[in-house]
């Protein structure tokens, strides 16, 4: 699968290609360049705001604000960095999303774990979908919430550093940062992260009692896991660790990576008919006029 945050520089090549015939009105070339991107910004935005409903609606803020400004690329930058400056800068920047405005602490994040009771897992019988999908849904919806601890800024350094597998001169390049300041900052946030999970939860250190499959039914009691509309499985998982490989990063303090994997197991999300969507929105003649489309 296509991958924007490989140091190589052949994809950009294409990018290249592909803006300046979309800038020349063609609108084919302009549907390639959103679509080969638009997963990529789609799984950042899901792990800023929680909800992919949310997420959807900011990746096609994104989607507008790069075809309304594609005319001011100049190449002066590689089209990678461009783009996801323009994705970045909008999420740290957008209104608070639903889940965002639940963000707690991990203290109270923890807290809020232990009050949901340990039970045993539902009945096969009473729910619509198997057992085993709903404790991993469980497990994604948990880990995914612990990402809402961390400050936007963080989270959104997390997202590309260590769950992304973006490189610190990449990260940095996008940040406008430093290497060395993306390196010191995906620090801390593992660190903070890890402390977290190194304290709280079974799948980093297994002397602590917080097990997915004890969770789940209260999960759903409290409807945070919903059998009707999972979240988090898709139906054909693609990982995250398939489509982006660990990058190694050079840190101040090594800290355990157990948590690192859980992250790496999480599914690569697709959005849902963004294909239709961005047609639907290349048929406003005003954007069109603009975009001067064939």
């Amino acid at each position: 699968m296509f991958n924007p945050f490989t140091e190589d520089v052949g994809s950009d090549a294409t990018d290249s290609e592909l803006v300046e015939q979309a800038k020349n009105g063609d609108r084919s070339s302009l549907e390639k360049l959103v679509l080969r991107h638009q997963a990529w910004i789609y799984n950042i935005a899901v792990r800023m705001v929680f909800q992919p409903h949310d997420a959807e609606e900011v990746t096609q803020e994104v989607l507008v604000k790069v075809i309304t400004k594609l005319s001011t690329f100049k190449g002066e930058s590689k089209f990678r960095t461009w783009l996801y400056r323009i994705a970045t800068n909008h999420v740290l920047n957008m209104k608070r999303r639903r889940a965002e405005m639940q963000v707690t602490t991990f203290d109270a994040y923890g807290a809020a774990i232990d009050s949901t009771p340990d039970l045993d897992l539902p009945d096969p019988m009473t729910v619509p979908v198997a057992v085993p999908l709903l404790v991993e849904e469980a497990k994604n919806v948990c880990t995914m919430g612990m990402l809402l601890c961390l400050d936007r800024r963080q989270r959104l350094i997390f997202t590309l550093g260590e769950i992304l597998g973006v490189s610190d001169s990449i990260g940095g390049e996008v940040l406008e940062m430093t290497a060395e300041n993306f390196r010191q900052c995906l620090s801390r946030a593992r660190r903070d992260l890890h402390n977290f999970m190194n304290d709280q939860c079974g799948l980093v250190n297994t002397s602590n009692p917080c097990r997915c499959p004890k969770k789940t039914r209260g999960f759903i009691d409290h409807g945070h896991v919903d059998p009707h509309h999972l979240l988090f499985v898709p139906e054909h998982v693609q990982r995250v660790r398939d489509v982006a490989p660990a990058t190694v990063h050079e840190v101040e303090d090594v800290v355990e990576r157990q948590h690192a994997a859980i992250y790496g197991d999480h599914p690569f999300l697709q959005p849902t008919d963004q294909v239709g969507w961005l047609r639907r929105l290349l048929e406003n003649e005003a954007l069109r006029n603009t975009l001067h489309l064939n």
